[in-house]
């Protein structure tokens, strides 16, 4: 089973900055977008932000001008550097990978924004 390894998740204070991480392995081919979605509790899963393999990116309104996403096709990893932090950031991330044969997703990490 295709596994995507996410890192990066944990605790931090409003206003701090945490850096996710995903790596696809090499048996995913044909990679078109990577990114991150996330899911608070009692919400749907929701895009935060994504990138294609021609550097395109998208972001939700909500983290726009204090979420970066990036990415480093030889290492076929996908980061999500979050600043500016704030409790209702807090949720379940994943890490989502689109190839021309299907949508690879990651087992989540937990984000908390909380004093």
């Amino acid at each position: 089973q295709v596994q995507l390894v996410e890192s990066g998740g944990g605790l931090v204070q409003p206003g701090g900055s945490l850096r996710l991480s995903c790596a696809a392995p090499g048996t995913i081919s044909s990679i078109r977008a990577m990114g991150w979605y996330r899911q608070a509790p009692g919400k749907q899963r929701e895009l935060v932000a994504d990138v294609t393999s021609y550097g395109s990116t998208n972001y939700a309104d909500s983290v726009k001008g204090r979420f970066a996403i990036s990415r480093d096709n030889a290492k076929r990893t996908v980061y999500l550097q979050m600043d500016s932090l704030k409790p209702e950031d807090t949720a379940v991330y994943y890490c989502n990978v689109v190839s021309i044969f299907r949508t690879y997703w990651g087992q989540g990490t937990q984000v908390t924004v909380s004093s």
